[in-house]
């Protein structure tokens, strides 16, 4: 059973799995756009932080 600690942990990754998943499908839609790439970019660095927080338990 996780322990509330991963339970969040694992919520978050959630939370940015999702808005990382909406902001590509918004850059394919709109085109290339300098701050938008740097809005996938740091979720997608967010994400590598919390795979190894957690283990790769994401």
């Amino acid at each position: 059973m996780p322990t509330q600690d991963e339970s969040r942990r694992e919520e978050a990754a959630e939370h940015v799995t999702g808005a990382h998943t909406l902001l590509k499908a918004l850059q394919e839609e709109l085109g290339e756009h300098p701050e938008l790439r740097q809005a996938i970019n740091k979720l997608e660095m967010a994400l590598a932080i919390l795979g190894v927080q957690t283990g790769g338990m994401l």
